[in-house]
């Protein structure tokens, strides 16, 4: 305890010690290319550290969701695996459960929770659900129910001991104005208050969507087909954007992001550029070439596709 001029003094002196310490953090924060607002925005984004990770090495991620998630984990180029393979790239070795369901929706992922994600016993969960509640329309699940649904959800697992993420519903049709995606805005607006007030983390993927439908470049494809392969399930590009948006919400850096995505980029089977169509009498010629090479139609052809992809790619190059 200190008493007279020798409190006032030390208190000076702490006063003093604090004012540098705070000068040399901000030196450090300028020097790492963060301003003290960056800091702050990035914590707030993510819910951890900007300088940390919130997974761990060996620990278990649940992905639940619908048919966007299922296929994220049986497409090699999926959503699921790219954000293992991000955590991987990182030094982090992940073990995946996939508990993505076609056609599912909130009341149906909650019925399943304890079998397909709660007795697993994963370390996080992320939950993908909403598209299908609005999407299926009459037989889909209104505003109300999808909020019991998605509040119990969370609960549940935050209960059992398990880390939350909530992912903002990607678009439908990927036209922003539609009735469709107009009605998905009130469940997102939910979900994003739902992560505060329950203290996830959240993935706002449908934001992410919309800027990356917006801008321009990208994809040559059809209108309403720039990251989705019929408006509604991601093709490569569109996982890729959803995976970055679940490695951001986990505290990656976009220094970290852009090494993940730079290997993503080299995964094969990633683009189906459609199948090859002939006439009867020109297979009945290929026939003929398959058995005189001592070789099936499709390794004659495969060579020749594969032969004239690599000639293209040194074009391209």
């Amino acid at each position: 305890v200190f008493g007279g001029a020798s409190a006032s003094a030390a208190s000076g002196s702490n006063r003093r010690a604090i004012k540098f310490m705070k000068k040399q953090l901000l030196i450090s924060a300028a020097l790492l290319g963060f301003g003290l607002a960056n800091l702050s925005i990035v914590a707030a984004e993510t819910g951890v550290p900007p300088e940390g990770i919130a997974v761990k090495d060996s620990e278990k991620i649940a992905f639940l969701g619908d048919s966007i998630t299922q296929q994220g984990f049986v497409n090699p180029s999926g959503y699921v695996n790219l954000v293992i393979s991000g955590l991987g790239a990182c030094g982090l070795k992940v073990t995946p459960i996939p508990a993505g369901i076609s056609g599912h929706k909130s009341k149906d992922m909650l019925a399943r929770l304890d079998k397909d994600v709660i007795a697993k016993k994963p370390d996080w969960v992320t939950i993908s659900c909403g598209v299908n509640d609005v999407w299926h329309g009459a037989n889909g699940v209104e505003l109300e129910p999808y909020k019991t649904n998605m509040t119990a959800l969370v609960d549940r697992c935050q209960a059992a001991g398990i880390k939350v993420m909530l992912l903002t519903a990607t678009m439908i049709k990927e036209d922003q104005a539609n009735p469709e995606n107009q009605r998905l805005v009130a469940y997102n607006e939910f979900l994003r208050a739902l992560a505060k007030d329950k203290n996830c983390l959240l993935a706002d993927l449908n934001s992410s969507m919309q800027a990356a439908v917006k801008a321009p470049g990208g994809a040559e494809s059809a209108p309403g087909k720039k990251l989705t392969g019929d408006g509604v399930h991601m093709n490569a590009f569109g996982n890729q954007m959803m995976a970055a948006g679940v490695l951001a919400a986990f505290g990656l850096t976009d220094s970290q992001i852009k090494a993940a995505k730079d290997k993503w980029y080299d995964i094969p089977n990633a683009m189906n550029l459609g199948t090859i169509s002939v006439t009867l009498r020109q297979y009945q010629c290929l026939e003929a070439l398959a058995a005189k090479r001592k070789q099936t139609v499709k390794a004659i052809v495969d060579a020749a596709v594969a032969k004239t992809m690599d000639d293209l790619i040194k074009e391209a190059r």
